[in-house]
């Protein structure tokens, strides 16, 4: 979620089966929404969120080093296994509630001494990440599941104006030492991005 802006819901309904760690890359196809007590799994609600997100090396690592884990916990369960197919589970093999998960996320960052901080905000951060990377509102979009890219610029309009100063920095560089037949000036287009603030305040109406 952090990395590559999955859902929570989409997240506790991933199976192995949608999940290739020989190419790095997962489809998101299915969902477990929580209302109250009752947990219901189905497709994502919009188009766009089914896709196909590929993975970063250490993300592919965590997967498989996940999957030896679930399977010593299968030999450990016997027969009270169930076999679900999910890649998050109980120890008995049963899919995660999302609601759990979250509450979970809450309890670690109190014990970490972090300010207030939704998992949702998560995925908010991994959107940010991408633009700060210097890529562009597409790339957004289509790794988020996002069913337009208006949505994807209305949501991190907050983050646009200094990615737009830090590009015209680094054009005007360009030119002015192509002119000069100088380096470029460490204080433009050699300055190193600053990292996303990941206590970024949260976003809301925007899932």
């Amino acid at each position: 979620m952090a990395f590559r802006g999955l859902r929570r819901d989409e997240a506790c309904g991933l199976r192995w089966a949608d999940v290739d760690l020989d190419e790095g890359t997962i489809r998101v196809r299915w969902q477990i929404t929580q209302i109250g007590g009752h947990t219901e799994q189905g497709r994502p609600r919009a188009e766009a969120g089914e896709r196909q997100v590929t993975l970063d090396q250490h993300t592919t690592k965590q997967l498989a080093a996940h999957r030896t884990g679930q399977n010593q916990e299968r030999l450990a369960a016997g027969y009270t296994w169930n076999d679900t197919g999910f890649v998050f589970t109980q120890p008995d093999g049963t899919p995660l509630a999302p609601m759990a998960v979250s509450e979970q996320f809450l309890l670690l960052t109190m014990e970490a001494g972090l300010p207030p901080v939704r998992l949702h905000d998560l995925r908010h951060g991994a959107a940010t990440i991408l633009l700060r990377a210097g890529h562009d509102l597409k790339v957004v979009q289509e790794t988020l599941g996002l069913s337009s890219i208006t949505i994807a610029s209305d949501t991190y309009t907050s983050v646009l104006p200094d990615l737009a100063r830090q590009s015209a920095e680094d054009a005007a560089a360009v030119i002015l030492n192509a002119r000069t037949g100088t380096e470029p000036d460490e204080t433009t287009a050699a300055r190193p991005r600053r990292p996303p603030n990941p206590q970024a305040e949260p976003m809301t109406g925007v899932s």
